[in-house]
């Protein structure tokens, strides 16, 4: 049985990113939903396979909190940074450069730290180590654009040894592929890879190139070289996404003109491989019903799972979750009917929808049971799951100590049933308490007993519903302890704490 619950969180999206922090979290920013762009921060829970909405700080050079709104811009991952570089916003091309520090949900602008690349939108990036950023191509609105750029980040963490934080542009000889925007950039080892894109004039193109002398060490002078690999290669596309895993780099999506008669493009759901060690692609064979077609999603890998999300089909804007999974995978196991056909390329992988409304009526079924026997048996049954440390109330001996000194009881001796009246009290206090009037020292109690009216009320929902973030937003459920709490958390937290005791 499946026993985590999915959250969602992240509304009907297309041109955002998402990046992978550490193996704990994937981050989502930006993105469009019908012409409105967003400036949104959602985050993925890995380890608790729930979603929730940071509220983040920060100081812009006009005094905004972190980047305005926009879509197709580019999006990096170095240690728990976040990088974020143009993009679109309207009819308009943007240049401003952001980091977002994921430890303490910090913005921070770096627009004026050196000389940047020119504002664009559609851009590839890919991280180049733990250390540097890559960005190649793009469009400004006039032309695609053919340039490379290189960002050293560690000066960004020396800047207080007066260290200047520039992109500085690769100088590159010999042939190089043509302008382009919408492609992917994917650093694989010593080599930055370019797949397709929309070029020059129009047309969308389906060829790979190569870049080296990025690394350092290597003392290689940078240059492009084509590859031409055999197997079965995706038609011409842009808007697609390639994600890297193991030794493989899997593609998804995107979209190509529909012909010379046509007047509409055509979206992919097809998924191919590139397979590193064989140097050729693969058709990657699917156990059941792949996702509808798109462009402009996102994907991500997690270990051995790809996680994929929204998109845009040339008429609608996509808010599903998806996750392609090895067959052996629980999640397979779960949601397949009836046994997908063995196919002789890869036998191993199959895409399966995780289905939260089903998952969410399946961890129903079980708290209830768990709930009654909790009742019969008149025990306290710990809430906590593998990664997500939650204790029973009955258990917080912090939280009862709390309760029992404004009972003005002292240390409990009639076992749970005082227990239960002094949580209520405790509850009640809560409920009646102005953010002036909590100290700190009941700020650990507090947040505990949120995060646990969190997981009691989700485990009682009925259904989960895709919507736009913030209906089922919880902005402090991600945090480990109170000491990551700020005093002006404190009104946002009880606000929260109080509607969750109301429903």
């Amino acid at each position: 049985m499946i026993d985590t619950l999915l959250i969602v969180l992240v509304s009907i999206l297309s041109g955002h990113s998402a990046v992978n922090i550490g193996k704990s979290k994937v981050v989502v920013f930006g993105g469009l939903v019908d012409k409105r762009f967003l400036s949104d921060v959602v985050v993925f829970d890995i380890d608790n396979k729930l979603w929730f909405q940071p509220e983040c700080t920060g100081n812009g050079s006009n005094g905004q909190v972190g980047p305005g709104p926009r879509a197709f811009h580019i999006a990096v991952a170095i240690d728990c940074h976040m990088f974020i570089f143009g993009g679109r916003f309207g009819s308009r091309r943007l240049g401003d450069f952001w980091v977002l520090d994921t430890d303490i949900w910090q913005w921070s602008e770096l627009t004026s730290f050196g000389d940047l690349p020119s504002p664009r939108d559609f851009a590839a990036a890919s991280a180049i180590g733990n250390r540097k950023i890559v960005m190649y191509g793009g469009w400004d609105g006039k032309k695609w654009l053919s340039d490379v750029y290189v960002l050293d980040t560690s000066n960004f963490f020396a800047q207080a040894w007066g260290l200047s934080l520039e992109w500085m542009q690769l100088p590159v000889t010999g042939s190089v592929p043509p302008p382009r925007c919408g492609h992917t950039a994917t650093m694989v080892e010593k080599r930055l890879l370019i797949y397709g894109g929309r070029g020059g004039g129009g047309p969308i193109m389906g060829d790979l190139w190569a870049l080296k002398g990025l690394i350092e060490e290597e003392n290689e002078t940078p240059g492009w070289t084509q590859l031409k690999l055999p197997g079965q290669a995706p038609s011409s596309r842009c808007g697609h996404t390639i994600t890297s895993g193991g030794h493989y780099l899997l593609l998804f999506g995107g979209h190509g003109t529909g012909g010379w008669l046509s007047r509409y493009d055509i979206y992919y759901n097809d998924t191919i491989i590139l397979d590193r060690l064989s140097a050729q692609w693969k058709r990657l064979p699917i156990g059941n019903e792949p996702p509808p077609a798109r462009a402009y999603h996102s994907m991500t890998c997690l270990g051995s799972l790809y996680l994929l999300f929204g998109g845009f089909d040339g008429k609608s804007t996509f808010g599903d979750i998806w996750w392609l999974v090895p067959e052996e995978d629980p999640i397979a196991k779960r949601y397949t009917e009836s046994p997908p056909k063995v196919l002789p390329e890869n036998k191993d992988v199959g895409m399966e929808n995780y289905n939260s409304q089903f998952a969410v009526k399946e961890s129903q079924r079980e708290s209830s049971a768990i709930v009654e026997l909790q009742k019969k048996l008149d025990i306290s049954v710990s809430l906590s799951r593998p990664g997500l440390q939650i204790m029973d109330e009955l258990e917080d001996e912090e939280f009862l100590e709390l309760a029992s000194r404004l009972m003005g009881a002292g240390v409990f001796s009639n076992g749970q049933v005082s227990r239960i009246q002094a949580t209520q009290v405790l509850r009640d206090h809560w409920k009646k308490s102005t953010p002036r009037s909590i100290p700190i020292k009941e700020l650990g109690p507090l947040l505990r007993d949120y995060q646990r009216l969190i997981a009691r009320h989700l485990a009682n929902l009925q259904s989960t519903e895709l919507g736009l973030p913030g209906k089922e937003a919880y902005t402090f459920y991600h945090l480990k302890n109170s000491s990551q709490l700020h005093m002006v958390d404190i009104p946002k937290l009880l606000e929260e704490y109080k509607k969750l005791l109301a429903d």
